[in-house]
């Protein structure tokens, strides 16, 4: 088994990382990164790279892809991306097509989430109602061989789902004992629900300024 990351200039690192680490851990399963081009691919700081070793013209029917988010994604879908039009081709031969955070929406532009019931980073989730999909406040989405994750953590959840698809609940179980994933945050502020209103509008602040950055 392979499990194939989608990788551009401008990922949100734990996006990726926390699958990453998961799904590696899988026996019998390698993992490649790739990119519209081949080479190293830098995240969204500029302080970590990925290596890319094959580019996306280079994979044509992935096993698994793992596509990750952040705020450059919203540019990608207005303006068109290599990896929108990759998944678009090789998502009928995957055996699982999955996201993390506003990597959903890049399966919207594709056309990946059409008719389905999807999730994404709180701030973003209501615009995949914008690709035909029915958006659920829900920290992972499995429907069929699509399988959606919320915000940035919920990439590890999404991948411990996605490993008992592939191999049992077991092996599951397994790596999320040896990754020690025992959630028990110091504050109760992990959700729009939860936070406060001060807190809502200061992270809402926050993405807009990102996102006004990452569309200049």
């Amino acid at each position: 088994m392979e499990i194939t990351f989608a990788a551009f200039p401008g990922f949100t690192a734990l996006d990726l990382i926390g699958p990453y680490d998961v799904l590696a851990r899988l026996p019998g399963t390698s993992v490649q990164f790739v990119a519209a081009e081949s080479g190293p691919v830098t995240d969204s700081r500029g302080l970590i790279e990925v290596p890319a070793a094959r580019s996306f013209a280079e994979v044509s029917q992935p096993e698994v892809v793992v596509v990750p988010g952040g705020a450059i994604t919203r540019r990608m879908v207005r303006d068109g991306h290599p990896l929108i039009d990759w998944l678009r081709e090789v998502h009928p031969h995957t055996r699982f097509t999955t996201s993390v955070c506003t990597g959903s929406l890049l399966l919207g532009a594709a056309g990946v989430l059409d008719g389905l019931e999807a999730t994404s980073y709180w701030v973003a989730r209501e615009q995949l109602a914008d690709f035909g999909a029915t958006p659920l406040d829900e920290r992972v989405v499995e429907r069929g061989r699509v399988i959606t994750g919320a915000g940035v953590s919920s990439g590890i959840d999404m991948a411990l789902l996605l490993v008992a698809r592939l191999a049992g609940e077991e092996a599951a179980q397994i790596i999320q004992l040896a990754i020690e994933y025992d959630p028990a945050p110091p504050f109760d502020a992990g959700s729009p629900a939860t936070a406060s209103p001060a807190i809502v509008a200061a992270v809402r602040a926050r993405v807009a300024a990102n996102l006004a950055a990452a569309s200049a």
